[in-house]
């Protein structure tokens, strides 16, 4: 496959999925604008990197590996960012139950060090699969596995500990 070509697959799959990573990047800064800027970033270094895309299959997790890349540079940055404000909030929770509790749970996940928070978004908010985020972070499947736990342990520590206040 031609250069010329790959780019072309890139450009298209991007634009099919980009509410994906714009969701993916949200997830990482509470902020549009900041969403967007890593968005920009992350399609900048794509289209740069193209030649690195060696066979079409991995263009999901390739691309998924540049903007969870592009987010945490971000961060490392510019710091952690605002909280998310309520109007957007109520526009990424399901509207059912207890908001302050899933308020909660995000806030958690925001908390989280960085491995730990990456496999949690990619896992339960992008719907990836273990061998996929793998792939993503460069990792064994029984690493994922073992920091996805260490994860949830933690979320769920931090939750408990939450409703004892």
């Amino acid at each position: 496959m031609t250069n010329k070509e790959k780019f072309q697959l890139v450009e298209n799959y991007i634009i099919e999925h980009q509410n994906d990573y714009y969701r993916l990047a949200f997830s990482y800064v509470k902020n549009k604008e900041n969403a967007l800027d890593i968005i920009q970033d992350s399609i900048f270094k794509a289209l740069n990197s193209i030649d690195r895309l060696e066979e079409e299959r991995y263009i999901k997790t390739w691309f998924y590996r540049i903007v969870v890349n592009t987010a945490i540079d971000f961060i490392r940055k510019h710091g952690r960012m605002q909280a998310m404000d309520d109007d957007i909030l109520h526009t990424f929770l399901p509207e059912q139950h207890d908001l302050e509790k899933d308020y909660d749970l995000y806030e958690a996940i925001d908390h989280l060090n960085e491995p730990y928070k990456t496999i949690i978004v990619l896992r339960f908010f992008e719907d990836l699969k273990i061998d996929e985020i793998a792939e993503i972070q460069h990792e064994n499947s029984n690493t994922i596995k073992t920091r996805l736990y260490t994860a949830l342990r933690k979320l769920r520590i931090n939750m408990e500990e939450k409703v004892e206040l």
